[in-house]
């Protein structure tokens, strides 16, 4: 069932129940989702999602086009169905905003990571110095849901985004304001893309809202569009994922795939897929990124060994790519990756929020080298 079709069944058949069982704002602390008879609701489809990689998607907000299906793993297409890294923006100059949306997976949160993170929207704002800054996130509680994502706020026209669940689908968004209030669309960006290709870190895990992952964090302070193709457990620089990257337009290729690679794996594909992305866009800058330094690796050898074994090759094709005179290649540590201390992660693997604060960091420089700015 397309979601226009879900959407048209779930207003008509369950909408009470729904309002009453809605999520309540982290912001505003109270359901608001009862008082929505003045609101004009607009789907975020009609003026477009920034972090879409392709148009002909199976459904609209997947990553990877409907072709990819059986070219890619299953494990790559399945994952590729969340929509983590997308974000839409509109303008307005309403005192309460209210969503609407549907997600396709009835698994709202992971053992180690909250609903929020896994199935919420992340609303922003731009403030008066033109800087983002958080506003709410909705905590999910239902698969589909009609709430509130704040009210209350100072008057005033300003800029609003709003991030997409991280690790489920989805399959609606409407967003809603009063009918007096003003409501402007803001189309996505054609500036060209940061692309990062990972694994579950990229993907998002474990970040407590939408807007917390690196690839989201330096979307913000690089002011570019972001395209998150990180998918758990999957990353593994494989040449029919390459297909699709190839495809896109970026101003940037972020390969961060060591955490899910062995040895082996890493001294067949790395070299190969930078060449791969290469001969597609001769002038765009790679950044290789090695895998985060566990945290318990000074006590635990077995996981400095699984560091230690999956750099050496990594290293050692970014130097033999440097010394064919690959150009526009670069390399970071996986030690800068995280707080010295290590006390940044919610598992021992995937960062806290406060891990990927720090990554963003890491990674930031060398984006800015990477694009001269």
């Amino acid at each position: 069932m397309d979601s226009s079709c879900s959407r048209r069944s779930f207003l008509a058949s369950s909408a009470a129940g729904t309002i009453l069982a809605a999520s309540r704002s982290l912001a505003s602390g109270s359901l608001d989702a009862l008082q929505t008879d003045n609101v004009q609701w607009h789907d975020v489809r009609e003026w477009g999602v920034e972090g879409r990689g392709f148009a002909d998607t199976e459904k609209y907000f997947d990553r990877l086009p409907a072709r990819a299906k059986g070219v890619v793993r299953d494990a790559v297409w399945n994952l590729s169905r969340h929509s983590s890294g997308m974000m839409v923006r509109f303008q307005t100059d309403a005192t309460e905003i209210h969503a609407e949306y549907g997600v396709t997976s009835k698994n709202l949160a992971m053992p180690h990571m909250p609903a929020t993170g896994v199935s919420g929207l992340d609303l922003y704002a731009k403030d008066n110095n033109g800087n983002w800054r958080w506003v709410a996130v909705t905590r999910p509680s239902a698969q589909q849901m009609k709430l509130s994502l704040i009210k209350g706020m100072r008057p005033g026209t300003r800029d609003y985004a709003v991030y997409l669940p991280l690790y489920n689908g989805t399959e609606y968004l409407r967003l809603g304001v009063a009918a007096e209030n003003s409501f402007e669309p803001v189309v996505p960006r054609t500036d060209k893309p940061i692309v990062f290709y990972g694994t579950s870190i990229t993907h998002g895990a474990c970040a407590s809202r939408p807007g917390m992952p690196h690839p989201a964090i330096l979307g913000r302070r690089l002011d570019r569009p972001v395209i998150n193709l990180g998918f758990s457990g999957n990353g593994k620089l494989e040449k029919e994922v390459g297909k699709f990257l190839e495809e896109l337009d970026p101003c940037v290729y972020v390969l961060d795939c060591l955490p899910n690679m062995v040895a082996r794996e890493i001294e067949e594909r790395a070299e190969p897929m930078v060449k791969q992305l290469r001969a597609a866009h001769p002038g765009v800058p790679i950044v290789l990124v090695e895998d985060r330094t566990y945290p318990q690796s000074w006590i635990l050898p077995a996981r400095k060994e699984r560091n230690d074994s999956s750099r050496v090759p990594f290293r050692a094709a970014f130097r033999k790519m440097q010394d064919a005179g690959v150009d526009n290649l670069f390399y970071i540590d996986g030690e800068s990756l995280l707080a010295k201390n290590r006390d940044d992660t919610t598992d021992g693997s995937h960062p806290s929020d406060l891990g990927f604060f720090n990554q963003a960091n890491a990674i930031e420089p060398v984006l800015r080298q990477a694009l001269k700015i």
